[in-house]
């Protein structure tokens, strides 16, 4: 049986997790869009949320996060920025918000701490991306990469596909980690990818990597809260472990209150205000009054 963990007393930050990767310890991530979220996460005890721009499918309804915009993202960010203390928090930087170039990466990247409240923001790519992120990273701006499955280029990889397959593949996704940790991410998200391609990135590099559909070699994991707490319909990754049917379980309480209020037994005296009888009375009285005239 599980238990919620004690909170740490101090901040978690990029040391934190570099430490936690020096010492051969897993590091924890779950997404998180809004302030209850954020805060059920924190007092769990988890390492890093991050503000995907998984939110455009899984709480805003579009079949891909590309439709996402910078103000949806620090909508969010703000919420989560207020319900969680604790852990490290990432924000996802939306299509477009990067790779217009260096100048737009740097301002929006900016937004997400002054504006947002968060502690580092995630890009996706490779190599392509490696003046955006030096420029972020020099202005004091933490960077988790993102390699393997790019969800924003959906559409050039033909769809939701595993990476890395091929020997050539491999290469590259080894040669985008080894230049995204020159450049100056402190961590690496690793998506969809084989797992011992993952397990030889994850082995030479100094920086943690975070595996989502990745294998058990990565230095931390990574879920979208939602697949977890089985609140998404339709097709579920392989790589989903669900913890929770909550979607099944919201199905089954709003059924049952639909049939109360039908059935008249809800609300019951127990969820009623009462009205003082004195007040009921004058009030009464006044009332006949009026009709009486």
């Amino acid at each position: 049986m599980s238990t919620v963990s004690t909170l740490p007393q101090r901040k978690i930050t990029l040391l934190t997790l570099q430490a936690k990767k020096d010492r051969g310890e897993p590091i924890t991530m779950l997404t998180a869009y809004d302030f209850p979220t954020a805060r059920a996460l924190d007092r769990a005890g988890v390492d890093s949320i991050l503000v995907g721009d998984s939110l455009g499918m899984v709480v805003l309804g579009y079949d891909t996060t590309l439709p996402v915009t910078m103000e949806d993202m620090l909508h969010h960010a703000r919420a989560v920025s207020r319900g969680a203390q604790i852990a490290h928090l990432v924000g996802d930087m939306p299509f477009m918000s990067y790779q217009t170039s260096v100048e737009d990466a740097l301002l929006n990247a900016g937004r997400f701490l002054k504006d947002g409240g968060m502690n580092a923001v995630k890009l996706e790519g490779g190599r392509e991306i490696v003046p955006a992120v030096r420029a972020i990273v020099a202005a004091g701006i933490p960077v988790v990469g993102h390699i393997g499955l790019t969800p924003q280029k959906v559409n050039q990889l033909g769809g939701f596909r595993t990476q890395g397959k091929s020997a050539a593949a491999a290469r590259t996704l080894i040669e985008d980690a080894h230049a995204l940790e020159e450049a100056g991410c402190h961590l690496l998200v690793l998506e969809a990818m084989p797992d011992r391609l993952a397990a030889l990135i994850t082995q030479r590099l100094s920086i943690p990597t975070i595996g989502i559909g990745a294998g058990p070699a990565c230095g931390g994991q990574v879920l979208v809260t939602h697949d977890l707490l089985g609140m998404t319909d339709g097709f579920t990754p392989k790589f989903v472990k669900r913890y929770a049917n909550l979607g099944e379980e919201m199905a089954r309480a709003f059924g049952a209150y639909i049939d109360d209020v039908a059935a008249g037994r809800f609300p019951e005296t127990a969820h009623s205000q009462p009205l003082d009888e004195d007040v009921f009375r004058a009030l009464t009285r006044e009332w006949e009054a009026r009709i009486a005239r």
